[in-house]
């Protein structure tokens, strides 16, 4: 069962490493290019802003955001600012996640986030933690896959390939660390690839962090995933 009060502290402390790494900056490298493709750092850190609003949103029953076209405008905007103005927005927006997470609530209530996904409100912290800590790995400042906790690792791997099961795309794959095992793709009687890794690299593919090159595979090459 998911802890989501456990969760939140997660998040603030995933919050408080990035912002303390992020500190170390200045204006110049915010502009710099980023990991992920087309934004830079400062793209990133805006990102985290408005998503920690958006989840706000989410747990306070309103749309999470007002459009797809409104998200990218809004981090488009704030992607210019300067650090400071930036590491004080993701401050105040973390607080407010912060303080909606803390609210008493019905936490088994059916939530909806993007694209009418929709979750129970206790995976809101959870998600809110993948988005900082990925993130942070996105903004190319020193911390790493490697670097991400055993428990969080594990549970994105989890999170990762439950999404990806039945996908029509994914080819039946049995996914292992050499320690657990996972199984993602459509559905079948058998797997028809074997994909063998470290479990930070596993998570990298999954998550398009890094190609894969890193993993082994049998009975077939990695398989191609869908953007997430």
């Amino acid at each position: 069962m998911i802890d989501h009060v456990r969760d939140l502290e997660s998040v603030r402390e995933a919050t408080e490493r990035l912002l303390t790494a992020a500190a170390s900056l200045d204006n110049a490298a915010v502009a710099e290019p980023s990991r992920l493709p087309g934004w830079s750092r400062g793209h990133v850190l805006a990102h985290l802003a408005r998503n920690a609003d958006a989840l706000v949103n989410v747990l306070e029953g309103r749309p999470m955001y007002a459009s797809a076209q409104a998200r990218d405008v809004d981090i488009e905007r704030d992607a210019p600012r300067p650090l400071d103005i930036q590491l004080a927005d993701l401050r105040e927006s973390a607080a407010r996640f912060q303080a909606a997470g803390a609210v008493p609530a019905d936490w088994s209530r059916t939530v909806e986030l993007r694209n009418q996904v929709t979750d129970t409100a206790s995976a809101v912290p959870f998600r809110r933690w993948i988005e900082v800590e990925l993130h942070h790995v996105d903004l190319g400042i020193g911390y790493e896959l490697e670097d991400l906790s055993e428990e969080f690792t594990e549970r994105e791997v989890d999170f990762l390939t439950e999404r990806f099961t039945g996908h029509p795309e994914v080819p039946p794959t049995h996914v292992t660390d050499g320690t657990r095992a996972w199984s993602t793709g459509r559905a079948a009687g058998r797997p028809e690839v074997t994909v063998t890794g470290r479990r930070a690299d596993i998570l990298g593919w999954l998550a398009g962090r890094r190609d894969g090159s890193a993993l082994s595979t049998e009975g077939g090459p990695l398989p191609a995933l869908p953007p997430l």
